[in-house]
């Protein structure tokens, strides 16, 4: 009785290869694209922490927003993408984008985000 081997393939070995490669550049493309989602998020949530922030001026708000993006080096989120509106006693801020990247040849990826945040907080003005 002979004994056969049984495995993949080298043919079958380059189609997982190509698979795992192609799902490996997509997250590459997709990861920096929720990081800066992340850190949108991170930011709004720091500014809701502030003392004083339901008492600040927009403007202000949207420096100290700015100022928080830029140490994550985000740079699909522009002035134009948030907004502030006063809600009772302090500010509801939506900040709202899309990015596109190119992905394979003419195939792009969208991402829509958007994120709001209530600040509310009370306190000493700096």
């Amino acid at each position: 009785m002979r004994n056969s081997q049984r495995g993949i393939t080298l043919l079958g070995f380059i189609i997982v290869l190509a698979v795992v490669g192609l799902f490996a550049y997509v997250g590459m493309k997709l990861f920096p694209m929720y990081s800066e989602y992340y850190s949108v998020r991170s930011a709004m949530k720091g500014l809701a922490s502030e003392p004083g922030i339901a008492n600040t001026d927009p403007r202000k708000i949207q420096d100290l927003f700015f100022r928080r993006l830029y140490i994550s080096y985000s740079e699909n989120v522009k002035p134009e993408h948030v907004k502030i509106k006063r809600v009772g006693a302090g500010w509801q801020m939506d900040v709202k984008y899309e990015v596109r990247k190119p992905l394979i040849a003419n195939l792009d990826v969208v991402g829509k985000f958007e994120s709001t945040q209530m600040l509310t907080r009370t306190g000493a003005v700096d």
